[in-house]
């Protein structure tokens, strides 16, 4: 079965600008990609900005449904074991030789302004994952789950944008020095 013209213009979106960067990206590369006229391109999206938000929203959505179902298969049924589990979701994300850092990372800083709907976007993508993070911290029993979920997020940034920028691929096993640490601080009876 075919794939709906929007879904191939989203998904090629996404390809070009988590490798070329927002800015870089024209409309026309992305069209090329997909096969398809202007025209047809105007038939799904006003504007590049609307496609740029859409493909920030489809990874979104993807990004949280795959870090839940990893962080469960690696983490067990567990609260507790799939926060420690986070690290090695980490792992595999840059583990990947098409690792560019994270795509919300990239675009709020090719879009520094707050209100930006990129920023925006890419600052709601990050409090999801927070969220995530903070119901598996309650369902454990953390004294301060929101603490620990911001903790927990920050030692992932940190990992995406230092593994990118160093390329330092012991950049994994320092994080989950810390994270180990961090836990253990949380759950000191476990």
């Amino acid at each position: 079965m075919k794939t709906p013209t929007r879904q191939r213009l989203v998904e090629a979106a996404v390809r070009r600008f988590y490798r070329d960067g927002f800015r870089s990206v024209g409309i026309d590369q992305v069209l090329a990609d997909v096969g398809i006229s202007k025209t047809a391109f105007y038939k799904h999206f006003e504007c590049k900005d609307d496609l740029m938000l859409a493909a920030l929203e489809m990874q979104n959505c993807w990004l949280q449904d795959t870090f839940r179902s990893m962080i469960r298969e690696r983490g067990g049924p567990t609260a507790i074991g799939q926060l420690r589990a986070t690290l090695d979701v980490v792992d595999h994300i840059i583990a990947s030789d098409d690792f560019q850092g994270c795509i919300f990372v990239n675009a709020a800083m090719e879009f520094p302004l707050p209100h930006e709907p990129a920023h925006i976007a890419a600052s709601e993508n990050k409090q999801a994952i927070e969220d995530i993070l903070h119901a598996l911290a309650t369902e454990a029993g953390a004294g301060d789950p929101r603490a620990l979920a911001q903790e927990l997020c920050l030692i992932m940034e940190g990992t995406y944008v230092t593994r990118q920028v160093t390329g330092n691929k012991q950049t994994i096993d320092i994080a989950r020095r810390i994270a180990s640490l961090l836990i253990a601080s949380h759950f000191p009876e476990s």
